[in-house]
């Protein structure tokens, strides 16, 4: 298919590929054993297909509308080989991709007209929140952007500390308040020392708690209320950070979170430890929000912004 041309800057493409290469094994060794002895996609293939699609973290939901478009293109062309499955697979989860993440970047960018913009972190503790802000900070210095960062997870004191080490480690100001200290408040000093500072970018750490939902919401709902009284269209973005390896278990915090706050963009990490790598497609596809960033290897620049194209390309790569 034309649009999976070799497009892709070799370096990103590489690390994505190596990122990826235990949840293609695990997926190609199991579209094997569906389509052993079989020359042609019948209803057995498909039945075989959908329990790969399922072990391989895509969610039923998901692999429902992966199976129907699939069954309708069999209905259309009347034959199809299983030679042609790896394909036609290719094809419709990307097409099914495109629905949500209309984009395609490849670079980190924010928009030219909003400054500072806000991105604040959502997630549970443990998903790899604290090191995809660390990264992004990375990313956007690299670009000549001054970014600062707020510890407004004050419920532990290991998030703030782990944030310090990460601001230290990029260079970049952060804004913290001792362990126990309003998470609002912590947001006003940052964006107010943002803007005194001209800052092109500011990411607010927040607190991962999930035990108690209601408190949550209330206090990212304090949070964005507090931010909005220094610049009033903050923030510019939610971003949720989701642990690609816990698979089914990211769909459940992602719809905690969902439900506690408005979330405009998904970060899905851990994805090169894991055989997992499915539950991006399925994500992606029952929150209908994009996905933008994924995370595949520990280094500080394996946080890759994220295109559908490369990501399906390397996923279904023989």
């Amino acid at each position: 298919m034309s649009l999976f041309k070799n497009i892709f800057s070799s370096k990103k493409k590489e690390t994505l590929d190596k990122g990826l290469e235990k949840s293609k094994s695990s997926f190609f060794t199991k579209l094997g054993k569906a389509v052993a002895g079989k020359s042609k996609v019948d209803d057995d293939v498909l039945d075989n297909l959908e329990e790969v699609l399922v072990s391989s973290d895509v969610g039923v939901d998901t692999t429902l509308k992966i199976i129907d478009r699939i069954e309708a293109r069999v209905a259309k062309d009347k034959y199809m080989s299983t030679d042609e499955l790896n394909k036609i697979l290719r094809e419709e989860i990307a097409g099914l991709l495109s629905e949500t993440n209309t984009g395609n970047e490849t670079e980190f960018v924010i928009p030219a007209d909003k400054r500072p913009y806000v991105i604040m972190v959502v997630g549970v503790n443990g998903a790899g929140k604290t090191t995809t802000i660390g990264k992004l900070a990375s990313q956007f210095k690299k670009q000549g952007l001054k970014v600062v960062l707020g510890a407004a997870d004050t419920f532990r004191a290991a998030a703030i500390d782990q944030l310090q080490v990460w601001a230290d480690r990029v260079d970049v100001p952060i804004i913290k308040q001792k362990m126990g200290s309003d998470p609002a408040s912590v947001a006003f000093d940052t964006l107010s020392s943002a803007v005194t500072q001209n800052a092109d970018v500011v990411i607010i750490d927040t607190a991962g708690r999930l035990h108690n939902k209601i408190n949550l919401m209330n206090e990212l709902t304090k949070v964005k209320r507090v931010m909005q009284k220094v610049i009033d269209d903050t923030p510019h973005e939610v971003l949720l950070v989701l642990d690609g390896s816990t698979g089914q278990n990211a769909f459940e915090q992602a719809k905690q979170f969902t439900k506690a706050t408005e979330v405009t963009a998904l970060a899905v990490t851990k994805l090169d430890g894991t055989a997992k790598g499915g539950v991006v497609i399925g994500i992606s596809d029952q929150f209908q929000i994009p996905v933008k960033y994924i995370g595949v290897g520990e280094g500080i620049d394996d946080l890759q912004v994220f295109n559908k194209l490369e990501f399906v390309d390397s996923f279904f790569k023989i």
